[in-house]
């Protein structure tokens, strides 16, 4: 039995997802082309393999009761001093980031662990270069915006290579094992009225 490192993360979609990773690479980030642009869920967690599963079959049970919700990026902020650190404010959104984190890291289920700091959804864009640099990258995008409708998160692997790779996809409205989410009764068309009638 092995052990695999986990991530789990709301993509940043294109075309700004794209975006913002080759600004963070033109700071100077090493990092950037090994991490889609995101915004975290779960950090980096090591699990035995043979979670993998449970967690999957959880991860697809929240997806499955959690409503799809706007989000929206706007200017920059930073962790610093206390971690080196410039990201990019989610300025809509931050009340179902931290809910479905919350529901995803449950403290019954597979994924549950503690954090290091207390929850704060961003995207990062520039991590432990230099501070010249990241006073660059919180100048630059201090009027960056961008939004979207968040319809779903991902799981990911960190490689040997030390870049995350998606696993899967988890839809917002999907219950488990892929089935659809329970559709409200509806009335009749009245196209379905006569073709029952002929």
């Amino acid at each position: 039995m092995g052990t695999v490192t986990l991530g789990v993360s709301i993509a940043v979609p294109e075309p700004y997802g794209r975006q913002l990773q080759e600004l963070r690479a033109g700071f100077g980030d090493a990092a950037a082309h090994g991490i889609p642009t995101h915004v975290t869920l779960v950090p980096p967690t090591e699990v035995d393999t043979d979670r993998l599963p449970a967690i999957r079959a959880h991860l697809a049970e929240v997806a499955g009761a959690f409503p799809s919700f706007a989000m929206r990026l706007e200017g920059t902020g930073s962790f610093r001093p206390l971690s080196p650190v410039v990201f990019v404010r989610l300025a809509e959104g931050t009340a179902g980031c931290t809910r479905l984190q919350g529901l995803v890291r449950d403290s019954e289920g597979p994924l549950s662990r503690e954090l290091a700091f207390p929850y704060h959804p961003h995207v990062t864009v520039a991590h432990g270069i230099s501070e010249e640099a990241m006073d660059r990258a919180h100048t630059e995008l201090a009027d960056y915006a961008a939004a979207w409708l968040c319809e779903g998160f991902a799981l990911y692997e960190q490689g040997f290579d030390g870049v995350w790779r998606k696993l899967r996809e988890y839809p917002f409205g999907i219950g488990p094992e892929g089935a659809p989410a329970a559709v409200p009764a509806q009335s009749a068309s009245a196209t379905d009225a006569a073709s029952r009638r002929s």
